[in-house]
C-alpha cells in the first residue's frame, strides 16, 4: 500500500488500538497492511502530551467539582 492516503479517522483508530487497547505496533500493522513507520508517525501526530492530558483532567475534575455545587 505504498503512497496510499489514509483518512485521519483510520490513522487514530489505529493509533487508539495501540495507546488504548494496548496492541502491540507490529500487530496492528499487519493486520491494517500498513508499515510500523505509518503506526508511529501516526502516533507522533495524534497523541497528545501528558501535559495536555494533565490539564484536561483537571478540567474536567472543575467541571465536576462545579455541578456538584450548584445542585441544592
Amino acid at each position: 500500500m505504498s503512497g496510499a492516503k489514509f483518512t485521519d479517522e483510520f490513522n487514530r483508530d489505529a493509533v487508539a488500538q495501540v495507546v488504548d487497547r494496548g496492541y502491540p505496533v507490529s500487530e496492528v500493522a499487519e493486520r491494517l497492511g500498513v508499515s510500523t513507520k505509518s503506526i508511529y508517525t501516526w502516533q507522533k501526530q495524534f497523541s497528545r502530551p501528558a501535559k495536555v492530558i494533565q490539564e484536561v483532567d483537571a478540567q474536567a475534575d472543575e467541571i465536576r467539582r462545579l455541578k456538584r455545587g450548584s445542585r441544592i
